[in-house]
This record gives C-alpha cells, structure tokens and sequence, in this order.
C-alpha cells in the first residue's frame, strides 16, 4: 500500500488517498481522491507515476464519504480509465450529484440555520462560501453503492468495508488484515489532531452524537492494530484514539450544560458562540451544527427540553455519564 499526501487549503488540510496495487502489472485500486482543483491533482498524477500509474491504469476506486475533498477527482479518474467508483448506498446519489439529493441537503441545510438562531450576516456568509467551491469536484462519477461488510479484492488483502456513520451518514472505513495485523482506512471517522464534526457536516444524520458514538464504539471493538485516516498521519493506537474522542465528547456535553446554567435558555447558535467564539466560512455550519449534536443528545436524555427554538435545563445536576458509552469514561 502507497500513501498519497494530497494538499486541501479550503477544509481541514493534508488529505489521504491510499493505492493498493501501486504496480503497473496489478489491479489498482484508489481509496479517496482529494479535491478536484488542478494543484491536488498534479500531486495525485504525480504520486500515481511513482508507482508507474496513472489515471487510467486505476481499476477501482472506494469513497470513504461523500465531502469534496474526498470524492473530487473520482469522476476524472473514472473518465480516463473506466474505472468502478464505489461508495456507500446513503452517500451515492450525493456522489453522482443528484438533484434530487441536493436539494433535500441544501433544504435541509438551510432548515437547520434557522432552527439554529444563525443570524443573517453569517449566514450569508456561509451560504456565499457553500456556493463558490464549485472546482473541488470534477465530472461526476456512476457510482456503484456498497454495504457493510461487502469486500473488494486487492493485491494486499480484502478490503471489507465497515460502516461509520456520524461524520457522513454514508461514511464507511476498509478493514485489511495483513502481515502487519489489522489496520482500519478510517477516512473521517477517526482523526489523529482533532475530531470530526458531527451535526453540521451532515445535516442528513438523525441523533448525529449518538450515532458517532456507535460508530467509536465499533472502533474500539475492532481490534485494530493502526489506522489510516482521511487526513494526516496513520494512528498507532485506533482503540485509545477512540476513547479520547468520546471523552472528549462527554466533555463539551458538560460545557454545553454549564453554558445553559450560566445563560439561561438558549439556540444552538449562542451556545455554539460561547463554546467556539467568532465562526466563519465552513465553520458557521460547523459550530451551531456541533452545538446542535450535543442540545439534541441532552434532549434525548432528558437532560434538556426544548421550546421552540431555545433549549432549557430540565434537571440541574444530570447525571451525564449515563448518556455516554463505558469508552467516554475509561480513556
């Protein structure tokens, strides 16, 4: 297996993509592809020659998710060469750009930062930054959806893809056992330098925290010997990562209720403010969406109620540890 280091100066920086066959005689396949602007895909191109690649010599491609800078060049990719770009089922019509799909996601976007509180000015802002990155995707791809456990052959090993939703609904990771145990290609889900958000960077996924914290768990039980993400480094200790994700989870939950203890009643957007400070561009979407994630899971447990569009204290000294897998407390 190759890692590609692959530049994104719009989000989070310092994508993956990951090759297995880097062999002009085998069968490649590509997981991500980094966004579609023409300096990531000279670095792609120029990852894939070192290996005696290119385009068109990639056979399969698997997604990890549907965000841009995963999905971008899939669709040149696939143009050159024909290959098979899978994704999971709930991220398909996204990833081949239905229109369908997208304008429930853009209505459902614009839903939530009115039920959020998001005032006009930074709303617009992010709308105007929502609609002016129209070159991190190229062509769309024809996606062939995947499920939980289906497996993909490689050189190196079966790739069996393993559901993670919470990030992306259709966020899956590729589990390869291998000479050097069993590594986890986590796209999203499990970060080394800090944690993927959840509420905003999907406003498809229902109860967004609770399902995240399903998807650590599974980490945990995995029995994963390293783990390569989406982003940055690969993660020695994918359990323990896990764990301190969850933990700090339980956390920022006991922030948002020492937030609602000091302030009284609020939207997610002033709790958002006083956990996050100023936002701008893809983090107006971001912050009240993770303040949200949190406010819905206190909802849930009873721990907050809420009135219309403000979220009050029903109890005031909850028992928040009950909310939270046994992993958020034994990091």
């Amino acid at each position: 297996m190759k890692r590609i280091r692959l530049g994104n100066a719009v989000f989070e920086g310092l994508n993956n993509a990951y090759v297995f066959g880097a062999d002009p005689e085998a069968e490649t396949t590509v997981i991500d592809t980094g966004v579609a602007t023409p300096d990531v895909r000279e670095q792609l191109e120029e990852g894939l020659a070192d290996c005696g690649l290119d385009f068109a010599d990639v056979d399969e491609v698997l997604l990890t998710h549907w965000h841009e800078d995963h999905v971008g060049l899939a669709g040149a990719i696939q143009a050159a060469g024909d290959a098979t770009v899978r994704v999971h089922a709930d991220d398909a019509p996204l990833v081949e750009r239905d229109p369908d799909a997208w304008t429930t996601m853009n209505e459902r976007q614009r839903a939530l930062l009115d039920e959020w509180g998001v005032p006009d000015e930074p709303r617009e802002e992010l709308l105007d930054f929502l609609d002016s990155h129209d070159e991190l995707t190229g062509p769309e791809p024809t996606v062939e959806p995947f499920a939980d456990g289906d497996r993909f052959s490689t050189p190196e090993g079966d790739l069996e893809a393993l559901h993670l939703p919470g990030h992306a609904a259709g966020l899956s990771g590729f589990v390869v056992d291998g000479e050097d145990g069993r590594a986890l290609f986590s796209g999203d889900a499990l970060l080394p330098h800090y944690t993927p958000n959840v509420g905003g960077a999907d406003v498809r996924v229902e109860a967004p925290l609770a399902r995240y914290l399903e998807t650590l768990e599974r980490i945990v039980d995995g029995g994963f010997d390293r783990a390569h993400p989406g982003h940055r480094d690969p993660i020695d200790d994918p359990a323990g990562r896990a764990k301190e994700i969850a933990a700090h989870h339980r956390e920022r939950t006991g922030r948002v209720v020492d937030v609602l203890s000091e302030v009284g009643p609020a939207d997610a957007w002033t709790v958002s403010a006083e956990l996050f400070g100023d936002l701008s561009s893809i983090h107006i979407l971001h912050g009240p969406g993770e303040a949200y994630a949190h406010l819905d899971h206190l909802a849930a447990g009873g721990v907050v109620e809420r009135t219309e569009k403000e979220y009050r204290l029903a109890e005031t000294d909850p028992a928040l540890d009950e909310l939270f897998p046994a992993i958020a407390t034994s990091a």
